[in-house]
């Protein structure tokens, strides 16, 4: 087991290495030049020249990808074009609320997902099964910005019940910041719970019709042990990998769901970012989402072990 992880994370440096180079080039297609940005209405050539120097913009672009990764392997992801402030100050000033808004979706997901699928492949073609499939197909089809909205004028608008936006941090007060944060986690929860209500379905359809499945059932085992201690751990395997993903997604930063509601999140600094031609910033905020797919990847590796006897020999 321990030579697969090592096998994974010897695997992971190349596919970093690369995700360093995408990431710098999104410099080259954002459009405005950040000195100009940088430099005011005047635009003093002086100026101008001395801001090129400064951040290194006066070089060919292969010497700005070696400093800037030199910059990264001494934990320096440069400085803020608009504030002057560190990109990994900023960047750990909002990971905390992405990753707790990423958890708390995923929870949703769990929660409703993975019994919602295990219910309509038990009672395949019966009530369930179409209510399940009709909430999923909900669930996939509805834009996560307009069930926000839609959330916002019930619950907050028309009930009082929930603050319609802003954040509050869980050391200031965790009841206000659940409060704050039930809503945009639910609306992203749903649309991941939609999903993979679907591939539990399937993967547990599979896993039903297998000889063992047949086997322990016909030795007289209770229906609710044949379904979860024989059915569903295996059929968990695929739905590890959506989980993985979609958490990496979460992680990326909701752009959208952060922007309708006013969560100070990935998202809304990287949507800050572009705006403002803020390239260190956005190209921290993209290189830190590499690097969660990545490690996501290998967490979803490590499960697959986990849950699957076989894959340790």
């Amino acid at each position: 087991m321990l030579a697969a992880i090592a096998a994974r994370l010897v695997l992971a440096v190349p596919t970093l290495l690369l995700v360093t180079v995408v990431v710098f080039s999104l410099q080259l297609l954002l459009p405005g030049d950040p000195a100009l940005a940088l430099a005011g209405e005047e635009r003093d050539p002086e100026a101008i020249a001395a801001i090129r120097a400064q951040y290194h913009l006066d070089r060919p672009i292969p010497v700005q990808y070696l400093i800037w990764l030199g910059g990264l392997l001494r934990g320096d992801l440069g400085t803020s074009l608009k504030t002057g402030l560190p990109v990994g100050e900023l960047i750990a000033s909002k990971l905390p609320v992405t990753i707790e808004l990423a958890l708390l979706a995923m929870a949703i997901a769990l929660a409703i997902g993975i019994p919602a699928g295990v219910l309509a492949a038990v009672k395949k073609g019966g009530p369930l099964d179409a209510a399940a499939n009709f909430v999923a197909l909900a669930g996939i089809s509805i834009p996560n910005f307009w069930l926000g909205i839609m959330l916002i004028l019930l619950v907050s608008v028309h009930w009082g019940l929930l603050p319609a936006s802003g954040y509050t941090s869980p050391f200031e007060d965790p009841l206000r910041n659940l409060q704050t944060m039930i809503m945009p986690a639910f609306v992203l929860g749903t649309g991941i719970a939609a999903v993979m209500m679907r591939h539990t379905r399937s993967a547990m359809l599979t896993v039903l019709r297998q000889d063992y499945v047949r086997t322990a059932r016909a030795a007289g085992l209770p229906e609710r042990r044949v379904i979860g201690r024989h059915a569903l751990k295996n059929a968990l395997l695929p739905v590890v990998t959506l989980g993985t993903l979609e958490f990496g997604t979460l992680l990326s930063g909701a752009v959208l769901t952060e922007q309708v509601f006013t969560i100070p999140g990935f998202g809304k600094l990287v949507v800050d970012a572009v705006f403002t031609r803020d390239y260190p910033v956005v190209q921290g905020v993209v290189l830190c989402a590499g690097l969660g797919f990545v490690l996501m990847s290998l967490l979803a590796d490590i499960l697959y072990v986990v849950l699957n006897p076989r894959l340790r020999t």
